[in-house]
């Protein structure tokens, strides 16, 4: 039991109980709660979950960086996790033994997205590396954006940034993001006005994500930020390009989706271009 795990949570009693199942193998389990309204709290406590309260002054850290700063953790390594991702049973098995030996100091972890209870494998979405195991004292989430988005109190596509030598298991996560076509609509209307922000506001020179492929991402993100009709060449990437309709109906909604969150992110970030001026 050499690894702690970190889930930030808020109002997830819906996703809790099968993510807290994935982790039984943990002794250190803390759950950073956002003050939640539904039984996500007693769900955790209920599990022997460590819950810890965190209240947001709208200001650096957020809910991530904050944790892995004041909480006092049982172990040196810890696993991120959202309350919507599972662990299976052979990435736990393998994490337990490669930290036990290995000279790295943080971890690569591939998810599967389940979409409208399918599998992506396309649509750009699968491989999707995230650098979700690591020393935490080695490790912080960048900080982008000062301030209050609207996109909430927790990191939403921040990477991090690791004092140190990056490894990739082979073991990968479940991710159970988006149970129904509201959940998702909610979620990106408040990662749109993070996409926003950092788009008028530029990356702050220095950030540079460990392991390679987050930074690969964020330097195509750059790159299309200035083409003219984004939105419908975000769904021909989604859908022609990484092979979404390979998905099935699935893949189609869910590229058809990705293109009115490009709109939703190029719209905004027009609204606050004028705002900048206006002031």
């Amino acid at each position: 039991m050499s690894i702690s795990v970190l889930i930030p949570t808020l109002n997830e009693e819906r996703n809790l109980v099968e993510c807290l199942a994935s982790v039984g193998w943990s002794d250190d389990v803390v759950i950073v709660d956002s003050r939640s309204r539904d039984r996500t709290a007693e769900i955790a406590r209920t599990a022997g979950a460590r819950v810890v309260e965190f209240d947001w002054d709208g200001n650096v850290p957020k809910k991530k960086n904050w944790a892995l700063a004041s909480v006092a953790w049982k172990h040196p390594w810890v696993l991120v996790l959202d309350a919507d991702e599972w662990v299976t049973p052979e990435l736990a098995e393998e994490m337990l033994a490669t930290v036990a030996t290995t000279d790295r100091h943080g971890f690569l972890i591939n998810r599967r997205l389940i979409f409208l209870g399918r599998w992506i494998k396309h649509c750009g979405y699968y491989p999707s590396w995230n650098l979700r195991l690591f020393l935490h004292e080695r490790g912080r989430y960048e900080s982008l954006v000062d301030g209050d988005t609207g996109s909430g109190d927790n990191e939403v596509h921040e990477h991090v940034i690791m004092d140190g030598l990056v490894g990739r298991l082979r073991g990968e996560l479940v991710h159970h993001a988006y149970p129904d076509i509201a959940t998702w609509v909610e979620k990106h209307n408040r990662y749109s006005n993070w996409e926003a922000a950092v788009e008028v506001r530029g990356i702050p020179d220095g950030n540079m994500p460990s392991g390679g492929v987050p930074m690969s991402r964020r330097r195509l993100r750059a790159l299309t930020r200035g083409l003219p009709f984004r939105p419908t060449l975000r769904f021909l990437y989604s859908y022609v390009l990484r092979g979404g309709f390979l998905d099935g109906y699935p893949g189609y909604v869910l590229s058809r989706l990705m293109a009115i969150y490009e709109l939703l992110s190029v719209l905004k970030a027009g609204e606050a271009r004028r705002r900048k001026v206006a002031h």
